[in-house]
């Protein structure tokens, strides 16, 4: 007992930091953008865009080890008939409307989009499509609540 009386002890409970939801969607949403424009240059260089992540699996002797894999990134980017390149950003699973019946932008070549995707990062971090966001999270949400 005596070890115990050098210590302080003290009754203490941790705090959870508060996350905004809004900073968190902007967050994400940003971090999604990183990596269109990462596939979007390596598709412009002609290399190969193989992103990677961290899963945890069972291995051979039934223990849950952490395991690199391969990520699968859907592309925001397509082409029309005429050539020209289109950008759409696609948050909860559903494609994100800028205007009014308006769901992409058109970048013209590949070459022009990382540009592209640059403005739309400034645009996500000023707050521009803040309500479009929230708007496809909560229209997520409905969709995966169970009915009562």
């Amino acid at each position: 007992m005596s070890h115990l009386k050098a210590l302080t002890l003290t009754s203490a409970v941790p705090v959870r930091a508060a996350v905004d939801p809004v900073q968190r969607s902007r967050e994400k949403m940003i971090a999604a953008l990183a990596e269109q424009k990462q596939m979007a240059e390596a598709k412009i260089a002609g290399q190969a865009f193989t992103p990677t992540h961290i899963v945890r699996k069972k291995n051979a002797e039934g223990v849950r080890v952490e395991v690199e894999a391969p990520k699968r990134v859907r592309q925001g980017w397509f082409t029309d008939g005429n050539g020209k390149v289109f950008f759409a950003i696609r948050y909860a699973g559903k494609p994100i409307e800028f205007a009014k019946d308006k769901n992409a932008i058109e970048a013209g070549e590949l070459s022009v989009l990382p540009k592209v995707i640059d403005t739309l990062v400034e645009a996500v971090r000023a707050g521009e499509l803040d309500a479009q966001l929230t708007a496809a999270a909560a229209e997520r949400g409905q969709m995966l609540r169970k009915p009562k």
